[in-house]
């Protein structure tokens, strides 16, 4: 797992690559699957779930398409940490969010391979079937002006 120390002037420093990050780069680490742990450098506390709450909330403030949380749902999630006894509201949204992303990337797989074998494209497929075959058989023939050709019985045409 790669290590990321956050030092007290808020940068980031990534171990294993020797050199500072920033808020962007563990975002891309995300993004790319690869497991980090951030933690504090002068007490070694793990401060990974702060800078990815970090990661979300500037997600959110680009605004437009990219915001997922609502207001409302925003208050929702405050209202659940009051509950004397909170619901387990973590682990249903992992797996309801685990979920709809197998679900989103089976929908993108098949719509790929659906547009794969568009009219269009079997168009151009059987054009460069087509342009193959007159190659091949043109260059049999020699493909040249005066050059002799036979009729199917082996005949000399006398296409000269």
């Amino acid at each position: 797992m790669r290590v990321i120390r956050k030092y007290a002037n808020r940068r980031l420093y990534d171990t294993e690559q020797s050199r500072y990050v920033t808020l962007e780069d563990l975002r891309e680490l995300v993004l790319d699957d690869i497991a980090f742990r951030v933690e504090d450098a002068k007490s070694g506390e793990d401060l990974t779930r702060t800078i990815l709450l970090t990661i979300i909330i500037e997600q959110e403030q680009i605004g437009g398409d990219a915001e997922v949380f609502s207001n409302d749902l925003l208050a929702q999630f405050i209202r659940v940490y009051d509950m004397a006894k909170p619901l387990p509201l973590a682990r249903y949204l992992e797996q309801g969010t685990k979920l709809m992303m197998e679900q989103q990337k089976r929908v993108q797989d098949q719509w790929q391979q659906a547009m794969r074998h568009t009219p269009m494209e079997l168009m151009r497929e059987m054009a460069e079937d087509n342009m193959r075959f007159w190659k091949q058989n043109l260059g049999k023939m020699g493909g040249q002006p005066g050059a002799k050709e036979e009729d199917d019985s082996g005949n000399d045409t006398g296409s000269r």
